[in-house]
């Protein structure tokens, strides 16, 4: 069954199920940090020829039909993100991060990973959205941060990633080529 995009975002907002992965990272001694006020970024879209806003680069893992929605709510100095996607290759795992830049169809144009302490690689300064698709293709993952997303210098994408985040090593951070991208506003 094929999920029209807005049903997606609603979806995102407010599953009742558990999603495949829950990361909660704890604040950092001293509490957290960024701006008080409530910040909300979101994106939805199928990943269809054509589409700037939500674009495919490689479509053995990001089939005709692929749609993706995020949502992104940080208030009171807590940031919880949600992504709900459809329609990808089945019983697979995939990488999934939030990125300095918006989509392009270069996919490296959507910068660096989005990250809350400039130059830490890891769970607790990064988004990982990492998830794994059911029979259908279908997937989901949400992360929560005990800091607040500045608005002066917000994530702009989604990039989707061919492999799940390496968690250790020199390698940790990365998810291997990009795959798709969506627009965050």
């Amino acid at each position: 069954m094929r999920l029209p995009a807005l049903l997606l975002v609603l979806l995102a907002a407010g599953c009742s199920g558990s999603p495949d992965v829950v990361q909660h990272v704890p604040a950092a001694a001293g509490g957290p940090d960024g701006p008080a006020g409530a910040v909300t970024l979101s994106g939805s879209g199928e990943f269809a020829a054509g589409n700037t806003a939500a674009i495919a680069y490689d479509r053995r893992l990001a089939p005709s039909g692929a749609q993706a929605s995020l949502k992104a709510e940080s208030t009171g100095g807590t940031t919880r993100t949600s992504l709900v996607v459809e329609g990808f290759v089945p019983n697979r795992r995939y990488g999934a991060h939030l990125h300095t830049g918006a989509c392009a169809t270069d996919p490296e144009a959507s910068g660096p990973h989005y990250q809350h302490h400039p130059g830490q690689v890891t769970p607790s300064s990064e988004v990982w959205l990492d998830f794994k698709t059911d029979a259908s293709g279908a997937g989901r993952a949400t992360a929560r941060h005990e800091w607040a997303l500045d608005p002066a210098a917000l994530p702009k994408s989604l990039v989707i990633h061919a492999q799940p985040t390496k968690k250790k090593g020199e390698q940790a951070g990365t998810a291997g080529p990009r795959i798709a991208c969506l627009t965050l506003s």
